[in-house]
């Protein structure tokens, strides 16, 4: 293992992290924020290197570029981390056996969390103030096309730590190769999880190679249904948010589900979209009530559903009840988001039983699930598994526990 010697030093700088305090951690997340805004010029520098390359076409360009606004926002969000009470040493159980032992429960760090992550450079500055602040050393491995900008903030994280006396090892980069996320996999011992962060491809990759523990997160295949008594204005706001907002996001609209009841205003529900042109893939009932009257308009295909786009693309499938709906959402979605737009509480509430999704909305875009919307500080992913953390991940998720037990000589019979 190439690697091995850095796993060794950050699992080692890891153990200090248990001699800061809260406000001691606090306070240099101030620092790294403070020095994100004052260095926003040499970040911008490093980011352009990486634009460079990557075409402005591409959906992706989007994610990884960095402004003087987004540089704001992620500084804000590691304020509004430092602000959140502290995660760690909260009692979650507590009891004295009849033979007077004393049992408690108590939240922890895990230790090391390894992060794999695509073209999206403001997960390093998110990963590190999460992982920071529950005490956790981190390992990044982020992709090629955003090497750059995670170089020179991990760079710069690494300047603060050192001055304020903290082992720089408690966050490492890896190399962007194919190589060093095999190692990364296969670091047992070192790596007590590793939480994905990207498409289909890469989640899969980890889950099928890892050997190390995996918490499954990103990959979105959103579908939002119109009921038959959906609200029209509502329903072509919370549409267009979706969708357009950014679309090159997790929680962004994949597929549009409408009640055949409903198909003589599906124009006038999808009008706003032709303002950001996007590609409407329709099946034949929804081709038929939009031709002629939305200028993007293709016929779908069998691929056109459970596709998650990650562009200003769109499907569209009618179905003839909320059974129906229910149906595809079980068999297209990915346990990310859903959402219901109905003026029917016991529509929706039925919608929001039977649908298997981390985040299930009634009346409101999915563009919302998110670490930060949900006053979390920020977020290390969006779990989309069941097992541990589910929905924004954010510091509670980033603790395990242990038991403390006390005692005055007991001994077991």
């Amino acid at each position: 293992m190439q690697l091995k010697d850095t796993f060794e030093r950050v699992k080692r700088a890891s153990k200090s992290l248990a001699l800061l305090t809260d406000e001691q951690r606090n306070e240099i997340l101030h620092a790294v924020a403070d020095a994100i805004i004052t260095n926003k010029a040499r970040i911008l520098e490093a980011n352009a290197q990486d634009l460079a390359k990557m075409d402005k076409a591409n959906p992706l360009y989007d994610r990884l570029q960095l402004t003087d606004n987004r540089l704001e926002g992620i500084a804000s969000d590691m304020r509004n981390v430092a602000t959140l009470p502290s995660p760690l040493g909260h009692i979650t159980k507590q009891k004295t056996l009849p033979n007077g032992l004393r049992l408690c429960r108590v939240s922890v760090p895990f230790g090391v969390i390894g992060m794999i992550y695509e073209a999206r450079p403001n997960v390093t500055f998110d990963v590190f103030s999460l992982c920071f602040k529950s005490g956790n050393a981190c390992v990044l491995k982020g992709g090629k096309d955003a090497d750059c900008s995670n170089r020179e903030e991990v760079a710069l994280i690494h300047e603060i730590l050192q001055q304020y006396g903290v082992p720089q090892d408690v966050v490492a980069l890896l190399p962007a190769t194919h190589e060093a996320t095999g190692e990364m996999l296969n670091a047992v011992g070192y790596i007590d999880v590793c939480i994905p962060r990207g498409g289909r491809k890469l989640i899969d990759f980890v889950r099928d190679n890892a050997r190390i523990p995996v918490i499954e997160t990103g990959a979105g295949v959103v579908n939002t249904y119109f009921d038959k008594d959906g609200d029209l204005e509502m329903g072509r706001a919370i549409i267009n948010n979706a969708k357009t907002r950014r679309v090159s996001v997790c929680n962004a609209l994949d597929c549009l589900l409408v009640h055949h009841d409903r198909l003589d205003i599906l124009s006038e529900l999808v009008k706003p979209m032709t303002e950001k042109h996007v590609i409407i893939y329709a099946d034949e009932q929804a081709y038929k009530a939009l031709d002629g009257q939305y200028p993007y308009l293709e016929h779908a295909t069998d691929d056109s559903f459970g596709t998650e786009y990650m562009d200003y693309k769109l499907s569209i499938r009618t179905v003839a009840s909320l059974e129906a709906a229910l149906e595809h959402i079980d068999q297209n979605g990915s346990g990310h988001s859903e959402a219901i737009i109905t003026m029917n509480e016991q529509t929706a509430r039925k919608f929001q039983a039977q649908v298997d999704a981390a985040c299930v909305y009634w009346n409101a875009p999915t563009s919302f699930t998110d670490g930060a919307q949900f006053g979390l500080g920020a977020e290390i992913g969006i779990s989309t598994q069941k097992l541990g953390p589910r929905g924004p991940m954010a510091l509670e998720e980033m603790t395990t526990y242990k038991w403390l037990i006390e005692g005055e000589g007991q001994v077991r019979a």
